[in-house]
């Protein structure tokens, strides 16, 4: 009886205190948006102003929770590749450089998981709403293909790969992650 006392005791003493939350997982395959300088270079530049949430029409570019900077999250809203980059407008910094067109931007890489990847079972949505045309299907190998100097990194296979499998087979390695001579930032 009187563990049970001491027990519905300290219950009282503490209900109403504020539950500790476990820390969200910092996420890392964030993508800057288009006309993003040198990751060193737009960290200085950027001011945090949020502008750019205002400008992204679909909305796809955020805050990172961790500073502040705009990033995209391409499983959630892939960047649409505006014809006039209001983002990049927005931003007075020059943290966003102009570019002249789509294919100028570099955001990052879509890489194709073959294992996941439900092409060679008919499934090419990801390749149709390619704005860049970067995805072809490689119907000798069954199997969807990259081209690595014209895909921008944008995010559409990605958020696309979502909607239509289980698994996302597609996934964009930013920019900065990527080591070859491709990656132009």
């Amino acid at each position: 009886v009187v563990s049970v006392a001491k027990a519905a005791r300290e219950f009282s003493l503490h209900k109403d205190a504020p539950r500790e939350q476990p820390a969200a997982p910092v996420r890392t395959d964030w993508l800057r948006p288009p006309g993003a300088v040198a990751e060193a270079t737009f960290l200085e530049r950027c001011t945090r102003c949020s502008d750019y949430i205002k400008a992204c029409p679909p909305g796809a570019i955020v805050s990172d929770l961790a500073n502040g900077t705009p990033v995209i999250f391409a499983n959630q809203v892939a960047c649409e590749l505006c014809e006039d980059f209001p983002c990049i407008a927005a931003c007075a910094t020059e943290a966003l450089l102009p570019v002249a067109d789509c294919f100028e931007v570099r955001m990052g890489l879509a890489v194709v998981s073959h294992r996941a990847c439900t092409a060679g079972q008919g499934c090419h949505a990801c390749v149709s709403k390619c704005p860049v045309e970067a995805l072809s299907m490689d119907f000798h190998a069954l199997r969807l293909v990259v081209e690595p100097d014209r895909c921008v990194g944008c995010g559409m296979c990605e958020q696309i790969c979502k909607t239509v499998n289980d698994r996302i087979a597609v996934k964009v390695t930013p920019a900065r992650s990527v080591s070859s001579g491709i990656m132009r930032l």
